[in-house]
């Protein structure tokens, strides 16, 4: 089947080394700032019923999967981190994971 779209294949060495080059030139502020743009625009378009509707869906989905012992396992653990997001930020780097 043909790929009609331009640039790399997504999830490919190349399409992985664009990203690491548009985040070196353009900074973590820039994907947060699309993020957020993306974000109020779909809570224009849709209302914010439409994400508890797919926070519903999500975990309904996660409990079909995952099973009633996970909740029990993520309840546990509270609002604590794995780890500091710096710290995540640094082992993506040196792993070359965005």
């Amino acid at each position: 089947m043909a790929n009609n779209r331009r640039g790399p294949e997504p999830g490919s060495q190349k399409a992985k080394h664009g990203g690491q080059a548009v985040r070196a030139k353009y900074g973590a502020e820039f994907y947060a700032k699309i993020g957020r743009k993306g974000g109020e625009t779909v809570k224009e378009k849709r209302g914010p019923q439409f994400y508890a509707e797919i926070g519903k869906k999500g975990g309904e989905s996660t409990k079909r999967q995952q099973g009633s012992a996970f909740y029990s396992k993520i309840g546990k653990k509270g609002g604590v981190r794995g780890r500091p997001a710096d710290e995540h930020a640094a082992a993506a780097d040196q792993t070359g994971e965005a």
